[in-house]
């Protein structure tokens, strides 16, 4: 309970102050604990950065699950509904980014315990290979090209970080505007019609 509510708060001061300003103490503050409490959860800042991927993955897990599980939908339809599952994973945590890319730095991976990286590498597999089976299915029902699930599953997976990074980047320098939802949604309408078996030359 209380880890969680540090998490929570943890999110909220990374998200307002960035990894690099914000401080244990203000983590302590925001969540009215001392800082040596917060310690006895998280051994350094990077361990509890890291840890807020769990949720984010969980969170990720479920809804390609939901899709592989569901067999009344149709496999091209499912890779296509991939698209809302990944923005929805990023609604639930704008931080998603910041924290994967900030946990392959391999400086950083030696701050994190052997516990919580084994968890984070577990889920991350199991997104992965959730991600994969769809591919995997349309492949078997030859209706998608004959390339390897993975390959396609790293395409999918690099554009749309590939695009969150580029218009956050965007963003920043004008608020107003936010095309992420948009440019994905075209980018991955792109893709799909890319991996129709029938298209192929």
């Amino acid at each position: 309970m209380r880890r969680q509510q540090i998490q929570d708060v943890a999110k909220k001061v990374f998200l307002e102050k960035g990894f690099s300003s914000a401080t244990m103490e203000d983590i302590a503050q925001s969540s009215e604990l001392s800082v040596s409490t917060i310690y006895l959860y998280f051994k350094t800042k990077d361990e509890l950065f890291a840890s807020l991927n769990l949720d984010t993955l969980e969170f990720l897990h479920k809804e390609i699950e939901k899709l592989g599980n569901d067999n009344e939908i149709p496999v091209e339809k499912k890779v296509f509904l991939l698209k809302a599952a990944l923005l929805n994973t990023f609604r639930h945590d704008p931080l998603i980014l910041r924290n994967i890319l900030h946990i392959q730095m391999e400086e950083k991976l030696q701050m994190i315990s052997k516990d919580l990286l084994s968890q984070i590498q577990s889920l991350t597999h199991k997104c992965v290979k959730g991600m994969a089976s769809l591919f995997d299915e349309g492949i078997k029902e030859k209706k998608f090209i004959n390339e390897h699930s993975m390959a396609l599953t790293d395409i999918v997976w690099s554009l749309f970080t590939g695009l969150v990074v580029w218009e956050s980047s965007k963003n920043r320098l004008n608020p107003n505007k936010d095309f992420l939802e948009s440019t994905f949604d075209l980018a991955f309408r792109i893709f799909s019609r890319g991996i129709q078996a029938e298209r192929r030359e």
